[in-house]
């Protein structure tokens, strides 16, 4: 799997799919969510309603249609909130797993992803980028490939973002 970095707005990406750092109600908020909703228009909830009554746990994902944006899915992921107490790392490695997953049951190739649980969810963006790192390292040091995603995009919102990740993407041993 190639991971690449690209500076710009993850609703925008001509993708097979976009990842989602959504909440627990998967019904739109704020940052990438709220992006992703505005930008999906009302389909996107509507999916949510009708596939997550009842939410998602997090570290979990599912998908839903991307509605009007040029991807065809959305991989919604619900990342830990650290600064609710939420601090198990293995919550935050699953999300990007469980994208991986959910994307092969999907068939995409290519998938965008944020930096899940950054922000006001309190985790570093160094600590995103590091365990979507791990976990994509993982897929590709599998026996047989453990996916059949071609490439892994980064979406960096603003220049910093993306100077960081790029940094830690291309360091020895990143994916």
């Amino acid at each position: 799997m190639r991971t690449t970095v690209v500076q710009g707005d993850i609703t925008s990406q001509d993708v097979d799919a976009v990842v989602n750092a959504a909440n627990r109600r998967m019904r739109g908020g704020g940052g990438v969510d709220g992006a992703i909703h505005a930008a999906g228009g009302p389909e996107v909830l509507a999916d949510c309603r009708r596939r997550f009554p009842h939410g998602l746990a997090t570290g979990d994902a599912g998908w839903t249609t991307a509605g009007r944006m040029p991807a065809r899915w959305v991989i919604h992921v619900v990342g830990p909130n650290r600064t609710a107490g939420e601090t198990d790392r293995g919550l935050l490695l699953s999300c990007y797993r469980r994208a991986l997953e959910v994307a092969d049951e999907l068939g995409a190739r290519t998938v965008a992803f944020p930096l899940v649980s950054a922000g006001v969810y309190g985790w570093s963006p160094e600590d995103s980028v590091d365990a979507a790192l791990e976990v994509f390292r993982a897929a590709d040091a599998a026996d047989a490939a453990s996916t059949s995603v071609e490439e892994a995009r980064f979406v960096a919102f603003g220049r910093s973002a993306y100077e960081m990740v790029r940094s830690r993407v291309e360091a020895p041993g990143a994916g």
